[in-house]
């Protein structure tokens, strides 16, 4: 495959109805770009078009805000359920302190409405802080994967920019 057939490759799947081509996929255009370019004889290096390696490298450019996006859209929906969450804990609260303000005229329903309270309370209060760990967890594993692209990006790019010069 020659140098040129790749980047019409790349720009294909493209225009095939994709957005944007993954980074991934972009990478292994740039990997497979410089796999089949010729060698230079007794010396290791090889002989890359520079507009070639500046047009895979703009693609990267231009996925990379879509990946950034998409880790604010996890930090945003994570502060949505965080939100939605604590409404949630405020009505079973809420609830919970009305049934026993209407309980108040007998002892022993009073005491078991506070015994109740308690338990929604406590319950409230774990499964929100369950909820906030989870997204937590979830924004960090997105974010950790965005961060290797990212790294994986870079040393791909320095790796380049060393052969080049």
């Amino acid at each position: 495959m020659k140098n040129t057939d790749v980047k019409v490759a790349a720009h294909r799947i493209f225009s095939q109805g994709e957005e944007r081509m993954e980074i991934l996929s972009v990478l292994e255009a740039l990997e497979d770009l410089i796999e089949r370019a010729p060698s230079m004889p007794f010396t290791g290096k090889c002989m890359v078009n520079r507009d070639e390696i500046l047009d895979i490298i703009q693609d990267i450019r231009l996925k990379l805000p879509d990946d950034l996006k998409q880790a604010k859209w996890v930090i945003e929906e994570r502060s949505h359920i965080l939100a939605e969450a604590q409404q949630e804990a405020d009505n079973i609260i809420k609830a919970s302190d009305s049934k026993i303000a209407a309980m108040v005229d007998e002892h022993e329903i009073c005491r078991k409405a506070y015994e109740q309270a308690e338990v929604i309370i406590t319950n409230a209060k774990k499964n929100a802080r369950e909820i906030r760990l989870g997204t937590r967890e979830y924004a960090d594993n997105i974010l950790n994967k965005v961060e290797e692209i990212l790294e994986d990006t870079l040393a791909v790019i320095k790796a380049n920019r060393d052969e080049l010069k």
